[in-house]
């Protein structure tokens, strides 16, 4: 799966701690090669996000994505559970 970067992702990235940009860098590299991993915990969501999806960084922080029609993913946001709002 080939990953693309929404300039709300890449924004909200910068603002992260040093730390934590590794371990979303480490979670990015994994959904490439497998977006079903179990322990990333990719799920559908639901509301006025419907269409997207998240998977886990740690138990705190989420990455929302969406798939195109090509099967490649856009990551919209990453952060807590504030995201979803």
């Amino acid at each position: 799966m080939k990953v693309f970067f929404a300039p709300s992702f890449v924004r909200a990235y910068k603002n992260l701690p040093e730390e934590l940009k590794q371990e979303v860098k480490e979670k990015i590299t994994l959904f490439e090669k497998n977006p079903k991993q179990t322990f990333l915990k990719t799920h559908k969501l639901k509301g006025k996000l419907r269409g997207r999806q998240s998977f886990s960084v740690n138990y705190k922080y989420r990455i929302v994505f969406f798939t195109t029609s090509t099967a490649d993913a856009v990551l919209l946001a990453v952060g807590d559970h504030d995201v979803y709002a």
